[in-house]
């Protein structure tokens, strides 16, 4: 998730919008994401690697 979109701020101006608000985040809570199942390799890339793919 990008941090921009964590970082922003929220003006509640309507209470009926506020309860909503509230309440997608309680439901939210309870739910997390799915396990994917990785059907390829892959290759933590980092560092200097990183730079020289990038630079390509």
């Amino acid at each position: 998730m990008a941090t921009k979109s964590i970082l922003k701020n929220v003006d509640i101006k309507d209470k009926k919008l506020g309860k909503s608000l509230v309440i997608a985040l309680e439901n939210a809570a309870d739910k997390h994401a799915k396990d994917v199942p990785l059907s390829r390799t892959y290759e933590d890339v980092r560092g200097e690697k990183l730079r020289s793919i990038l630079n390509k």
